[in-house]
């Protein structure tokens, strides 16, 4: 759907690197997690995307085609920093931004009327925005991005200000918008929509890409081979044996059960083997390490 090939972006004439060669390729009808610390280049992509700015070299293509002006209509873009007027009603806004993107009047009504029954604001239609809490506007700003059902939708942020029952609800729709063929480039902290939502991702720091692929094969990339184990009916001697040929740390025992984490580069079921050996095993599992620990691996070079 998106496919960007050595993107080059500067600041200050030259002298900060916003975008150092950045390349992805984002699948047609998949959630995309760009990730990334404060300032490390996501909001300066997602603006080249949208035509705010230009990038100085490399290129951008959507669906298979250079981008330009033309795809706008095709794009729908939340940002962290919201843009809606005050002082403004609700409807006029929903209109007014919806002409923005081409539609006409009854389509925009159509839309609009579908979003505020699935988001249950239908009484909001002549309220004013200042006259709304932060996750109520969120709503609003969500319904202005997605009206024109577009084809590629970029979200910045999208569950900031929300609570927990309407985040969910936000993220059950962004996740049906998926269903229904929408390729969406998702930005955001939280890395356990992350894991919920995303099928792919790419993270940047210091303006270079240096993680890609799907969640899974992330994931998988920073494994270190620490598996979980819990057992009862411990034979203390072989415990005791078993602590001296293997690396074992986080021990504990809580109702008669024995638990621990070891590390092992070795076949799995040679291992297993000389675990039975120590009592019933109740549990054993690798550990796999969240978005969040490989974020912070990956960022912080560990």
């Amino acid at each position: 759907m998106l496919v960007a090939n050595n993107v080059y972006k500067t600041y200050d004439s030259g002298k900060k690197i916003a975008l150092d060669n950045f390349s992805i390729n984002v699948p047609e009808g998949s959630i995309y997690g760009l990730l990334g610390p404060n300032g490390a280049g996501k909001t300066t992509f997602i603006r080249i995307i949208n035509q705010i700015t230009q990038q100085d070299s490399g290129d951008i293509f959507i669906n298979n085609k250079k981008l330009n002006p033309n795809h706008i209509r095709q794009i729908g873009y939340m940002p962290e920093e919201r843009g809606l007027y005050k002082n403004m009603t609700i409807g006029d806004q929903i209109l007014y931004f919806g002409e923005l993107k081409g539609m006409n009047k009854n389509e925009a009504l159509k839309q609009a009327k579908y979003w505020f029954d699935v988001l249950e604001i239908e009484h909001w239609w002549k309220k004013k925005l200042s006259e709304l809490s932060k996750g109520m506007a969120q709503k609003i700003q969500f319904v202005v991005t997605v009206l024109h059902q577009p084809q590629l939708l970029i979200l910045d942020e999208p569950f900031s200000g929300f609570d927990p029952v309407n985040a969910n609800l936000i993220k059950d729709q962004i996740l049906k918008l998926k269903e229904n063929g929408t390729t969406i480039i998702l930005s955001t902290h939280r890395m356990e929509s992350v894991e919920e939502m995303c099928d792919s991702v790419a993270l940047i720091h210091q303006a270079k890409k240096i993680i890609d692929g799907s969640v899974f094969e992330v994931r998988e990339q920073f494994k270190k081979n620490i598996f979980g184990v819990t057992i009862s009916d411990v034979n203390d001697e072989n415990w005791n044996s078993f602590q001296q040929d293997f690396k074992i740390d986080n021990v504990s025992i809580k109702n008669k059960l024995l638990s621990f984490e070891l590390n092992n580069n070795g076949n799995q079921n040679e291992l297993l083997k000389e675990i039975v050996k120590i009592g019933k095993i109740r549990s054993f599992d690798e550990k796999i390490p969240s978005m969040n620990e490989v974020f912070i691996a990956a960022v912080s070079g560990n």
